[in-house]
């Protein structure tokens, strides 16, 4: 298991916490109030570093609540958060509904999500080997 270590850069940030034992998220928290109009962003502070381990990054993802109640998502999705990174989490979240959405405080407003990364080894080369797919893509399937 991995271990993951924060600092409450204030004292109302929220740790981050699985809310059912099998989640593969983490919820995480608003360390401040504002507005987000609708069709605009904002950046929304939760108070919060983290140390993660090497070789592993956090997915800032969004909550289906959110975008299914008030069409609110985050706006990189996922978001990248690195292991060498020791700032601040912070969330980019978009309005997309038609009225302006509250932040509270305390508030859900994304996930962590845990991922390993793997090493790899660029290497450039004359040709690639052939795949039934090939070169189709957008659509290609006829889907």
């Amino acid at each position: 298991m991995y271990k993951i270590k924060y600092k409450k850069l204030s004292k109302t940030a929220i740790i981050p916490k699985q809310q059912n034992l099998h989640d593969a998220g983490m919820d995480i928290f608003s360390d401040e109030e504002l507005e987000i109009p609708s069709g605009k962003t904002a950046l929304i502070s939760t108070g919060l570093a983290m140390e993660l381990p090497l070789d592993t990054e956090a997915q800032v993802r969004p909550r289906s609540g959110l975008a299914l109640k008030h069409c609110v998502t985050v706006l990189n999705t996922p978001g990248t958060i690195d292991a060498g990174y020791r700032g601040e989490i912070k969330v980019i979240l978009i309005n997309h509904g038609d009225k302006a959405f509250k932040v509270k405080k305390g508030m859900r407003i994304a996930q962590l999500v845990i991922k390993p990364i793997y090493k790899v080894d660029v290497i450039e080369v004359a040709d690639l080997n052939p795949s039934q797919r090939g070169q189709g893509g957008f659509g290609s399937t006829g889907q």
